[in-house]
Formats: C-alpha cells, sequence, structure tokens
C-alpha cells in the first residue's frame, strides 16, 4: 500500500462535521404525556384537591345567595330597561321632526306624566268608592242572586253546599279585614303598597336614565364584540331594541282597548263597577296569551252577581272581541314589531312564566324573538357557509 492510500484513508472514514445528524425533536405527545399535572389535582395531596372544591362551592353559593337577595333590583332593573326601549320609538318619532334627543325625551316624560296624572286623578277616587260600594252591595247582590233561576238550578243539582258556599262567601266579601289578612294583615298590607309606590318610582328613574343613555350603551355593547363584526352586531342590537320597543307598545295598545271595551259593554249594560272593571282590564290582559281568557272570566263572574243574562251577553260579547283581537288586531299591531312561530310564543310564555312569573311572562315573547333573530342572522349563515 502507498504512502498516498495510507494518507486518503484517515479521510475518507472521518466524517465531516456538517453531516452529524441534529438530535431528534421530542415528540409532542410525549412531551404532554409527561407534562406534570397542576399541584391541586394531584391524586397524592387530597387536601389542596378538597379545598379547591370546597371553596368552588362556596364561591358557588355566595354568588347564588347574592343573586337572590338582589332579585328585586333585578327585577326593577329590567323593568325600567323595557319602560325605556317602549318610550324610545316615540323619542325618536320626535328626533325625525328635527327635535334633539333631550328635548324629546323632556317631551315623552312630560306627557306620559300628565297622562298619568290624569288618569290616576280620574280614576282612584271612582276605584276607591266603587271598592267600598262592592264591599256594601255584596249582600243585596247575593240575594238577588239567590232569587235567580241560576242559583235555583245549582240548588236543585248540589242541594245545601250551594247556599252553604254563597254565605261563606258573602261572609267573606262583606268583611275587609278578610281582604286584608290575604295580604298578611293591614300593617303587610300598607308595607306592601309602599314598596309598591317606592318601586314604581325608582323605575321611573331608571327608566330615564337608560332612556337618556340608550345610543351610548348600544354603541358601547357594539365595541365589545370584534371590529370585523362590528357591523353585524350593531344591526342584531337596534333590530332587537327596535322589535322590544314594538312590543311593548303593542302590548300597551292591546291592553287599552280590552279596557275601552270592557267600560263601553258595562257601562251599555248597567253592569255595575265598569271604572273599576276597565282598569282591571287594562292591568290583567298586559299578561300575554291568558290575559285576555283571565279577564273574560273575572268580568263575566262579577256580571253574573247583577244579572245572568247580561253576564251571558258580556261572556259571549267578550269571546267574539277576543276572536277579533286574536286574529286581527294582534298581526296588525305585532307583525311590524315581531314575529315569532305560535307555537314559541306559547313555550316561551310558559317558560317564563314558570320562572320568572309577571316579569317572566312580559319579557319571554322578545326574548324569543330576539334569539330567533340572532339563529337566523348569525348561526344560520355560519352553518351556510360551510362546505
Amino acid at each position: 500500500m502507498s504512502d498516498a492510500e495510507h494518507t486518503a484513508a484517515p479521510a475518507d472514514s472521518a466524517q465531516p462535521v456538517d453531516a452529524v445528524a441534529p438530535p431528534a425533536a421530542p415528540d409532542p405527545a410525549a412531551v404532554a404525556g409527561r407534562a406534570p399535572r397542576a399541584s391541586w389535582a394531584r391524586l397524592s395531596n387530597p387536601f389542596a384537591v378538597g379545598f379547591s372544591l370546597t371553596l368552588g362551592g362556596l364561591v358557588a353559593i355566595l354568588l347564588g345567595m347574592a343573586i337572590s337577595n338582589l332579585s328585586t333590583v333585578i327585577i326593577y332593573v329590567v323593568f325600567a330597561l323595557f319602560a325605556a326601549l317602549g318610550l324610545d320609538p316615540l323619542v325618536r318619532l320626535l328626533e325625525r321632526r328635527n327635535i334633539s334627543r333631550p328635548w324629546g325625551i323632556v317631551t315623552v316624560y312630560g306627557g306620559f306624566a300628565v297622562l298619568l296624572v290624569g288618569v290616576l286623578w280620574l280614576i282612584i277616587p271612582t276605584v276607591v268608592s266603587q271598592i267600598a260600594q262592592f264591599i256594601r252591595d255584596v249582600p243585596d247582590m247575593v240575594s238577588d242572586f239567590q232569587s235567580s233561576d241560576v242559583f235555583a238550578w245549582l240548588q236543585s243539582h248540589f242541594g245545601d253546599i250551594a247556599s252553604t258556599l254563597l254565605d261563606q262567601v258573602q261572609t267573606f266579601l262583606s268583611d275587609p279585614s278578610n281582604i286584608a289578612a290575604i295580604g298578611g294583615g293591614v300593617v303587610q298590607v300598607g308595607v306592601t303598597i309602599g314598596t309598591t309606590i317606592s318601586g314604581l318610582i325608582i323605575i321611573l328613574v331608571l327608566s330615564l336614565y337608560f332612556l337618556a343613555s340608550l345610543p351610548t350603551m348600544k354603541h358601547a355593547f357594539t365595541r365589545l364584540a370584534p371590529a370585523r363584526n362590528r357591523p353585524t352586531v350593531s344591526s342584531l342590537t337596534d333590530q332587537i331594541t327596535n322589535s322590544i320597543g314594538g312590543y311593548l307598545g303593542g302590548m300597551v295598545v292591546l291592553a287599552s282597548c280590552n279596557a275601552v271595551l270592557t267600560l263601553i259593554l258595562y257601562l251599555v249594560m248597567g253592569l255595575p263597577f265598569p271604572v273599576l272593571m276597565a282598569v282591571t282590564a287594562f292591568c290583567i290582559t298586559l299578561i300575554p296569551l291568558v290575559g285576555s281568557v283571565l279577564f273574560w272570566a273575572v268580568g263575566s263572574l262579577v256580571a253574573l252577581f247583577s244579572s245572568p243574562v247580561a253576564a251571558l251577553v258580556f261572556a259571549i260579547a267578550y269571546l267574539v272581541y277576543m276572536q277579533l283581537e286574536a286574529y286581527v288586531l294582534t298581526p296588525k299591531v305585532m307583525n311590524r314589531t315581531i314575529s315569532v312561530p305560535g307555537s314559541l310564543v306559547v313555550i316561551g310564555a310558559l317558560v317564563g312564566g314558570t320562572l320568572l312569573g309577571l316579569l317572566g311572562a312580559l319579557v319571554a315573547i322578545p326574548v324569543t324573538a330576539s334569539i330567533l333573530l340572532i339563529i337566523k342572522q348569525v348561526v344560520i349563515p355560519k352553518q351556510d357557509a360551510k362546505v
């Protein structure tokens, strides 16, 4: 072997520095598998696990207690917000007449205050006097009812049960203390009235603040979304607030129609307490779905004590109006502002009424409409874009 071959051999056998393979990258799955768990989740540390779980449970309980204690405040806020949304269309109408928003709010609230004071000034004395008259006239109404053919039919079929039940009703209604006892006594009734008045004042003040700052609130809510989604969020917010405002205005219009019809029917047929029953009709028919049916039963029952024939006429006339309201008035008033399938209206009202009572029944339909609007304009387009 030559010297050249001896000198070349080590050179051939030696590997260049660049040819050395780099160390293999660690497998992410292996690294994830070897990642140490948090100290509180280790089974070897049961005290930390128990402490963390107990602390989380206590925080949840305290949060639930706080929400429960603040339920009255939350109800005030929701009612005030809905009142502001209901008055906002009137303010925007004045803005389109070249009236600034502050002056529009002053005009709307001033007109609303004058209307409310005038209605209360006219109605409260009449309602109070008619309630007192109702209590005084209970014995005569019961006597007239006992001499009617309806009572004779009831007594012939049910015997002494009808007479005993009627005597108990007369005894109960003739004593105002029984009515007060339903509310927990005279003191509790006074406290309830005071709380209701203070709550109404709080709702009015809050609704004024909400109405004044409604554009700012909607703008701030829109800015919480990413910049690319803000036009969609702004459009949805405007549509939802407009539909809620229109819905509340429509409910007031329909309740007013019920009150006017009741007043006319009671005056024409000579039934007692027309103003009282008109106010009752307005309050009860504000309840979605079942309000008209409830007042139909109440109005017919009160008319029955005066005259069975008049009660039958009132029941038929109001039943006809209910059909007219369901198929003509409600679609004309509501379809421009809110569109919800009938089945979802019933389901939403039942769920809302079960969870939150009257407040839930009032807000169920606009909330359902808002959810449907979000599904139609956000969820469905995203699903359609997935191919």
